[in-house]
């Protein structure tokens, strides 16, 4: 819509979509959504964006409310952000990735005994390796201390 950008138009979009990795809504049925081609994503923090795409998806172009609307409500990235991914296959910055756990977390039930049978706190127990809070609670089993 400006001199910077092409003029948006249903492939683009299209085009955004796949790049990103949305992958097609499904209806209540689990068949995909068939009066609009409907995409969704979900963001690290959990949210899910939706945006749907009129059929046919073809070169016919978004007036410029619309596409307002579509690249702040929907897809929520700028105008440069969005040519970026279809021209470059440059993805958006959507944020970090959701915390993951440490692979040697410490096991719910072992964290649980520690907490109540040997009276640890939990900053005493978030400093410990699995190993290291196994081998508390065995200590703690055996010897009583």
């Amino acid at each position: 819509m400006s001199g910077k950008h092409p003029a948006p138009t249903r492939d683009a979009h299209d085009t955004f979509c796949t790049t990103e990795g949305w992958t097609l809504a499904r209806g209540a049925k689990g068949q995909p959504v068939t009066h609009h081609r409907t995409y969704e994503l979900t963001l690290p923090d959990g949210r899910i964006l939706r945006t749907r795409i009129s059929k046919p998806v073809n070169g016919r172009t978004y007036g410029r409310s619309t596409w307002g609307h579509i690249l702040r409500d929907q897809l929520e990235v700028s105008a440069d952000e969005f040519w970026a991914c279809v021209n470059d296959g440059t993805l958006p910055d959507r944020g970090h990735e959701a915390p993951q756990p440490p692979a040697e977390a410490v096991p719910l039930g072992v964290l649980m005994k520690l907490r109540s049978d040997v009276g640890l706190s939990d900053e005493e127990i978030a400093g410990m390796t699995k190993d290291q809070a196994v081998e508390r609670l065995n200590v703690f089993f055996t010897t009583g201390a």
